[in-house]
């Protein structure tokens, strides 16, 4: 598939789980028997780990189509960066979306501040420079969109393979949100 049918399959099958009508292909045992030889995932998901956002199902998407990170605040910290080359420079994935939803816990808790403990603070150190790029005041939503765009923008300035996969347009970065509300997802 071209990067524009990926995003085009990306965008039906979230319609599709918007509107409850999931087809649910390529669950069965006959998928997971393919799949024991090698995997090609069209699309790479940076996912908050939130229990409330599933890409598989928010993309309507079967076992070996896409290849999810999930971490709290969907951050570009070394091992998602790690992951995220790895599909990119092994398993041919065309697209990377780096999914912020609504109503962020991570990017709340970033706001917040505080003491969170040595690892939290860690990793809400790098939703910091989203909270910095939004007006005073913003709404957590805002923050949470523009921790998306940002996130994106780290994937291509921290990896030279991600970076040369985007520059040569085999891969496209797509930021994007997830309404909790609805399950719709919007292309930022």
């Amino acid at each position: 598939m071209t990067i524009q049918e990926i995003e085009q399959r990306l965008i039906d099958g979230n319609e599709k789980f918007v509107a409850n009508k999931l087809e649910g292909k390529l669950q069965d045992s006959n998928r997971r028997e393919s799949l024991t030889k090698g995997q090609e995932p069209y699309a790479i998901i940076l996912s908050c780990a939130d229990s409330r956002v599933v890409p598989e199902l928010a993309f309507d998407a079967g076992l070996g189509e896409i290849f999810v990170i999930r971490v709290a605040g969907n951050v570009a910290n070394t091992s998602s960066i790690a992951s995220i080359e790895y599909a990119v420079a092994h398993l041919g994935s065309k697209i990377i979306v780096v999914l912020g939803h609504q109503s962020c816990g991570a990017v709340t808790a970033a706001v917040q501040g505080g003491d969170n403990g040595y690892h939290l603070n860690h990793l809400l150190s790098h939703i910091t420079p989203a909270i910095a790029a939004s007006p005073s005041g913003a709404e957590i939503n805002d923050i949470v969109k523009k921790n998306a765009e940002l996130t994106a923008s780290e994937l291509i300035n921290r990896s030279s393979i991600i970076q040369k996969a985007v520059d040569s347009g085999e891969v496209k970065i797509a930021p994007a949100y997830y309404n909790l509300d609805t399950g719709k997802v919007d292309f930022l």
